[in-house]
């Protein structure tokens, strides 16, 4: 008896920070199992390092993050592949292909992916096609470099090797059998049978068992830890810009309510937020559904089918439907992914209709909940609900507080964010909004997790030069805090901090903290070494920013160079970044006596060196 061949399995890898990494990569999962092609579908972090060499095929899509950072799923993938004992031809047995998520308004456009490409080639590895490059900037998103791209890899993996697809590279069919089958299974239980279970379980404990129950079934990583790390409760929600000026901005401060908090100055916490319980109870309504029924959800055990999220556990104990959806699905805030039309709106998701769709949704940010109106004959069952809709994502705040002067608490400056679409639909950012909105006399319980920033904690012999304009000035706001406590106890290091705002008047954030730390021998004093300047880009004719300012001082920021000051960049990823990475290239040419071609050799040498640290967020 002849023993049928098991077709070969495609190993796609992904490494995601907002969860685009993951959609693409899932849909490159699809449209290989269309073609008859087994998929594996991991987190990079999930993968071990060491059995790289063992794979035939693997397909990498990697995002990259701020200025060209590693999202942390990579991290220790990256670190092993830079090991010096591997040699030249570790994975000559090994294709690949890459493909990267970018924003090209960014200076490391898709450095990540470039990267990854020039190393797994170093090491023997062959790249099946040109990697590809997806661009935030695009009309169509990264889609717009996804779909030629992943026509052409079909074809090279076909041209390689037949039996990979069974159905062929090309697929000209409509047919969408194989969505007939969820990847998750849901079962419900009577009420009597889900409230028994929580009846002696105090409140803080059962929300923690609630969010592990829901937040197990986002794809990967996405969820970081299951349980959140801490409760926060808000004990204050103050406005820092004026009103009416155009911009709310809000200073928040948090106390830890189930344990105690640990961060260092630079870390960020990511906080859950809470959705519009009106707009919860609609999309249940929308969609037929019981919100007092209580269910589990367990993966569907389909061994011709291993796409691997992180659906490892059935829920521990039933959850209500209505708090299921309230934590795990994002309805009304995010935007569907393409893979959402798949189900009856064929046209949207098909390569012809990618325009059509990105002018539809992602332009107009429209949320579950609209397109569900906008298109009442569609009704899904929950299993396709659950798997189709957004997760409900975390969101990150640098943190604006030392833990040191603040034991038990965490404080957050906030950018309200609001804003209008094309078509003049109002949109507002889900966790900004929700949190300026809640009372601190009535603050429930908030998830939270903390989790290292990009900005490290300085020792207090360290001179600073901070460049924060804008919501850039949070971490800032604790380095300072933190170095004039250390001030009681010893000597330290001079800081330069350069901030910049539209209008004095308006949107002066922290004046007086600042103005408190420059005068009297405070640690941005000139008196020990450091200053504090700042720019009010609209209060003159001619705009001033921090770079302006920057150059005003350009002996003093070349003076704390050369006693080895560590210079940190914050704020919006704009153009801020690159202008002021450019005004530290004039400063030391000019101060330094040295051609630009040698200051710019200079910083990237102090870049290296782990003394310059820029974290900037769209």
């Amino acid at each position: 008896m002849v023993m049928e061949e098991k077709p070969k399995k495609l190993l796609i890898l992904y490494a995601s920070e907002t969860g685009n990494a993951i959609d693409a990569a899932e849909r490159l999962g699809r449209e290989a199992e269309r073609r008859g092609c087994p998929v594996l579908l991991l987190s990079v972090d999930d993968f071990d390092p060491s059995s790289l060499p063992d794979q035939e095929i693997v397909i990498f899509v990697v995002s990259t993050t701020g200025q060209g950072d590693n999202p942390d799923s990579i991290k220790v993938f990256w670190k092993f592949l830079l090991q010096r004992n591997l040699t030249q031809n570790w994975l000559s047995r090994v294709n690949y292909a890459v493909f990267g998520l970018g924003d090209s308004g960014y200076q490391k456009y898709n450095f990540v992916a470039k990267k990854l490409d020039k190393r797994l080639s170093d090491l023997g590895a062959t790249a099946v096609v040109e990697r590809g490059l997806g661009d935030d900037q695009h009309s169509s998103g990264y889609e717009g470099a996804l779909d030629p791209w992943m026509s052409t890899l079909w074809k090279a993996l076909y041209q390689k090797d037949p039996k990979l697809f069974p159905k062929g590279p090309e697929l000209m069919t409509s047919n969408m059998s194989l969505m007939d089958q969820p990847k998750v299974q849901i079962t419900y239980h009577d009420v009597v049978e889900g409230t028994s279970n929580f009846s002696s379980i105090p409140d803080v404990k059962l929300l923690e068992m609630q969010i592990e129950s829901t937040r197990f079934i986002l794809p990967g990583k996405l969820a970081g830890k299951y349980s959140p790390e801490c409760f926060l409760k808000m004990v204050k929600n103050d406005p820092l810009s004026k009103a009416g000026s155009g911009k709310d901005v809000r200073h928040f401060e948090f106390e830890a309510v189930s344990s105690s908090i640990e961060y260092e100055v630079g870390d960020v916490v990511h906080i859950l937020p809470g959705q519009d319980a009106a707009a919860v109870d609609a999309f249940i309504k929308r969609c037929n559904l019981n919100p007092e029924s209580y269910i589990q959800v367990q993966v569907n055990d389909n061994k011709e089918n291993e796409q691997s999220y992180d659906l490892r556990n059935t829920l521990k104990v039933p959850v209500r439907l209505k708090t299921f959806v309230e934590l795990a699905m994002d309805v009304a805030s995010a935007s569907p992914r393409r893979y959402f039309f798949e189900e009856r709106l064929q046209y949207f998701a098909s390569p012809e209709g990618r325009d059509d769709l990105y002018e539809y949704n992602q332009k107009e940010r429209r949320t579950v909940l609209e397109v569900l109106d906008d298109f009442p004959s569609v009704q899904m069952p929950f299993e396709w609900l659950v798997q189709l809709v957004p997760p409900l994502k975390t969101r990150a705040f640098s943190i604006s507080s030392s833990h040191s002067a603040h034991p038990n608490q965490v404080h957050l400056t906030v950018s309200v964010v609001s804003w209008t679409t094309p078509y003049k639909r109002k949109r507002t950012g889900l966790c900004s909004s929700w949190l300026a909105e809640l009372d601190p006399q009535k603050s429930g319980l908030i998830p939270a997790w903390f989790q290292k920033g990009s900005l490290p904690s300085p020792p207090p012999s360290l001179p600073l030069i901070l460049i924060g304009p804008g919501t850039g000035c949070a971490p800032f706001r604790g380095f300072v805090e933190e170095r004039a406590l250390q001030s009681q106890s010893g000597p330290t290091a001079p800081i330069l901090f350069f901030f910049g705002c539209r209008n004095e008047e308006n949107d002066f954030l922290y004046r007086d903290f600042w103005l408190f730390h420059s005068q009297k021998g405070g640690v941005l004093s000139e008196e020990k070494g450091g200053g504090f300047f700042v720019a009010f880009s609209r209060d003159q004719q001619q705009k001033v920013y921090v770079q302006h300012k920057m150059r005003e001082e350009s002996f003093k920021i070349w003076n704390l160079l050369t006693e080895g000051a560590a210079v940190y960049v914050a704020g919006s990823a704009n153009k801020m970044p690159s202008d002021v990475l450019l005004a530290f290239e004039e400063i030391v040419s000019k101060e330094g006596g040295v051609p630009k071609e040698a200051a710019v050799r200079w910083l990237r040498a102090l870049e290296k060196a782990g003394k310059y640290h820029v974290e900037a967020w769209s």
